[in-house]
Order: structure tokens, then C-alpha cells, then sequence
């Protein structure tokens, strides 16, 4: 992952405090001269480990001048971004859990849902395009937008139902990060928009549903990281506007 320049949206999350510390730990082997650097966001608490080459920035994913902010603060920094990657989602709350029906369907948390992981990532996108912009890219090692999406959010595998507002949320987001990797395909020449599946994780987001994993199924978040860095890596511009899943299987839509 040589020199690149990375930005890991909820850096103090499960999956992408994993990422954070992999990029991190991957830096040992390298020269001064070629030290990746990683941006990473937090939302309120400010995070409790850092090196050299780790710079932490406040973010709030639901307010756009707060992502304008976080984007200006980087360009103080760099004058590129290679890789973005958004790991921010929300599936429920202290108060409410995922509806398994219809009567339970209610307005403020279905917006909450759709406005974390799905309007997030296209205010992302928009605020830190002038840096993809600027990075050093080629059609075989494109720039990368990816977003962590979810197998439920595939309209034609849903075989259980349930679910509304994350099932909802994440198909939005899948159909915002097509319509992105079309738009980009004309405008941004070698950038890879994908959104991917990356299992089913030991998060504090999937807790109170691990009970229905089957064994040999539940991840830890560095081994799901390393799988998704490690599809990114080998993933082409041609393949902008994939669904893919942690091993790198395409999902359908």
C-alpha cells in the first residue's frame, strides 16, 4: 500500500479502527520517504491511539458543513486522497431496534437510518471529490470511494423481510454509489466506486443479533478489515460500481 494517502470515514468504529491500525502497522516496513499517510474521522470522542502518521479529524456524518469542514482542514494537509473508505452505518440505537414489522416502522428513525447510511456517503463523495481528483491513479490502480454496505440491502436476495429502515437505507445507498460510479466514470477518469459486504462483524452494531450466526461466521473487525483492504487493492476502474463482499464475490443488487 506503499505511499498512498487514505480516509477512513469512523475511524473509531469496529471495522474501521481495524483499518485504521492495519494502514498504520503496515508503515514498519517502510522507508521515511514512502510512509503512507491516514486521515481518519471520529465523531465525539476524541480516539485514544495515534502515530506519527495518523492524523484524526472531527466529523459529523449527518451535517454537510461538518464533512465541508473536515474536508477543508485536510486540504490543509495534502493535496490528495487516494482512498476513501466510508465504515459508518447504523442498524439501531439504544432506544429502537431493527422493525420486523410493519406497525413498528417509525418517521424519526427511518430518516436516521437513511441519513447515516446513505445521504453520508454522497455528502462524502461530494466534499472530497477535488482531492480524488488530485490523486496519482491509473486505470489498473485507480483511486477508491468505497462504502461498507450490507448483503440485506440486495433487493433481489432478500428472501426474510423485516428490517425496513436498514434494508431501505443500505439499497439507497447501493443505488446513490451506482449513480456515483456513472457519474465519475465521465467526469473522473480511474476512480473504483464500490460498496461492500463485509461480513458479518463483532461489533457493537451487530451484537444483538450474533446469537443467530452460524459458527465459523461471526468476524473479528481485523480480519474483516484485512479482507477489505485486500479486495481494494486488486479492484480496477473497470469494476467502478461493483457489490462486492468481504472475499470479493460480487452481491446482486
Amino acid at each position: 500500500m506503499n505511499n498512498k494517502t487514505y480516509l477512513i470515514i469512523g475511524g473509531t468504529g469496529g471495522i474501521g479502527r481495524a483499518m485504521v491500525e492495519q494502514l498504520i502497522d503496515n508503515t514498519a516496513s517502510h522507508s521515511e520517504k514512502v510512509i503512507p499517510h491516514v486521515f481518519a474521522t471520529y465523531h465525539s470522542s476524541v480516539p485514544d491511539f495515534a502515530a506519527d502518521n495518523l492524523h484524526w479529524i472531527p466529523m459529523d456524518i449527518c451535517d454537510e458543513q461538518s464533512i465541508q469542514q473536515a474536508a477543508d482542514v485536510i486540504k490543509q494537509q495534502t493535496a490528495h486522497i487516494d482512498w476513501v473508505i466510508n465504515c459508518a452505518g447504523l442498524l439501531h440505537t439504544a432506544t429502537q431496534q431493527p422493525e420486523k414489522a410493519l406497525r413498528q416502522i417509525e418517521t424519526d428513525f427511518f430518516i436516521q437510518n437513511m441519513q447515516v447510511n446513505a445521504w453520508a456517503s454522497l455528502l462524502i463523495a461530494k466534499h472530497i471529490k477535488p482531492l480524488l481528483a488530485n490523486a496519482e491513479r491509473s486505470h489498473d490502480k485507480p483511486a477508491v470511494f468505497a462504502t461498507v454496505s450490507a448483503r440485506v440491502g440486495s433487493i433481489s436476495d432478500n428472501q426474510l423481510g423485516g428490517w425496513y429502515s436498514y434494508r431501505m437505507s443500505k439499497a439507497a445507498l447501493n443505488m446513490g454509489m451506482k449513480n456515483l460510479s456513472i457519474e465519475w466514470g465521465r467526469s473522473l477518469k480511474d476512480v473504483c466506486v464500490v460498496v461492500m459486504q463485509p461480513g458479518t462483524v463483532n461489533t457493537q452494531l451487530s451484537a444483538p443479533f450474533q446469537g443467530n450466526v452460524a459458527d465459523g461466521q461471526l468476524f473479528s473487525p481485523a480480519y474483516s478489515a484485512e479482507c477489505l483492504l485486500e479486495v481494494l487493492s486488486h479492484m480496477t476502474a473497470a469494476q467502478s460500481g461493483s457489490f462486492v463482499d468481504w472475499a470479493g464475490e460480487p452481491i446482486p443488487w
